[in-house]
């Protein structure tokens, strides 16, 4: 070193020496830098990843469509005047009661015969022995219900108006208690026949017999937007466990209550998967509440003359009612589509003189 130098090296030493805690302060977060670079070249994580993740799939090919088409699909389904057929008819279980139904009445036999405007004739049987557990129509303007099956406590002929909102009908004050086989076979029957009750034969006509869109001198508007909704891969031969995105078209239907106001009427959901295809309807009350939420399933041809393509299971829930039911008809090929029926066989009449139930009367 040079004479020059050795005054700068003297400088030099005392300003470490004076920043000594900063240069211990680096010198550690260096060697705690090349211990972890170390660990994790050691273990491979910088190389190739631990574990793999699955990314969902976007199914395709997806199809594109404008409101004019969606609403064009609505109207191809709302041309259906009439559906006759034996359906399976399951309770699914849910989160909505204690107790649920499944348990009691897992899967039904069904005949069901639709008409519009919201004419409904459903006959509710156990299976293999052929008796009624419940019959039920409507006439569009009123419903009547007939629960035949369970203690006769519980046997009752309800009716009432079609368009009212009625509170729920309770078991005769019977107490719900899930615990011991028998409180628990007690409580399912008294849900069971409570659920039964509750049922509105005009909503599976609103479900089956969808109203068109976009009629002339309608005020309502319709907004579309698109989504995407990761669900699990239903498809032959998936993994199990795997799971796939699915694209949609959502279209609301909007009705006008004042300026700068509107409140949703329906919102259906199309699967743009391959084709445009209904998949799922929503219904809304004036307050906003979601009333009847209904999902389409496995499109086929029915009926002999193989006029229409329609989903041949559909399953309906009723969030504030606490139910929900799933309908498959059990032979597509041997459903009668648009064939006329008489008035009153959609008045049903109490010919069992069971106790009745007028929830017109029971209103304040």
């Amino acid at each position: 070193m040079t004479s020059s130098c050795w005054p700068c090296a003297v400088k030099c030493f005392s300003m470490l020496h004076l920043y000594r805690p900063l240069r211990v302060l680096l010198l550690r977060r260096a060697v705690l830098v090349l211990v972890v670079a170390g660990v994790l070249l050691t273990n491979g994580c910088l190389l190739r990843p631990s574990n793999k993740v699955a990314v969902p799939q976007l199914l395709t090919p997806v199809v594109e469509a404008d409101t004019s088409r969606l609403i064009e699909e609505i109207n191809r389904l709302s041309t259906v005047r009439s559906i006759r057929g034996k359906v399976d008819i399951q309770f699914l279980d849910t989160s909505f009661a204690k107790c649920g139904v499944a348990e009691k009445y897992k899967t039904a036999d069904g005949t069901l015969t639709v008409q519009r405007p919201r004419q409904i004739n459903l006959v509710i049987q156990i299976p293999f022995i052929g008796r009624d557990v419940a019959q039920m129509t409507s006439d569009g303007e009123r419903f009547r219900v007939a629960v035949l099956e369970g203690d006769e406590r519980f046997k009752r002929f309800v009716k009432g108006t079609n368009n009212a909102v009625y509170p729920k009908l309770e078991t005769d004050g019977a107490e719900v208690d899930c615990g011991g086989d028998d409180k628990k076979r007690s409580a399912m029957n008294a849900r069971a026949v409570g659920a039964l009750s509750s049922l509105r034969p005009q909503h599976f006509t609103d479900a089956l017999l969808i109203y068109p869109a976009a009629e002339p001198g309608s005020n309502l508007v319709y907004a579309q937007s698109e989504a995407f909704e990761e669900e699990p891969d239903a498809r032959t031969g998936a993994k199990k466990n795997a799971r796939v995105v699915r694209a949609y078209y959502v279209l609301a239907e909007l009705q006008p209550t004042g300026e700068n106001r509107a409140r949703i009427v329906r919102r259906f959901w199309f699967d743009r998967v391959g084709e445009i295809r209904l998949a799922r309807l929503q219904n809304y009350d004036e307050q906003g509440k979601l009333t009847t939420d209904v999902v389409y399933k496995e499109t086929r041809t029915l009926g002999e003359e193989a006029r229409y393509k329609l989903p041949s299971q559909i399953e309906l829930t009723r969030p504030q009612d606490r139910y929900s039911i799933r309908l498959s008809y059990q032979a597509p090929d041997s459903v009668k589509i648009d064939q006329p029926y008489k008035t009153d066989f959609f008045d049903l009449k109490n010919s069992w003189n069971l106790p009745e139930v007028d929830l017109d009367a029971r209103k304040p």
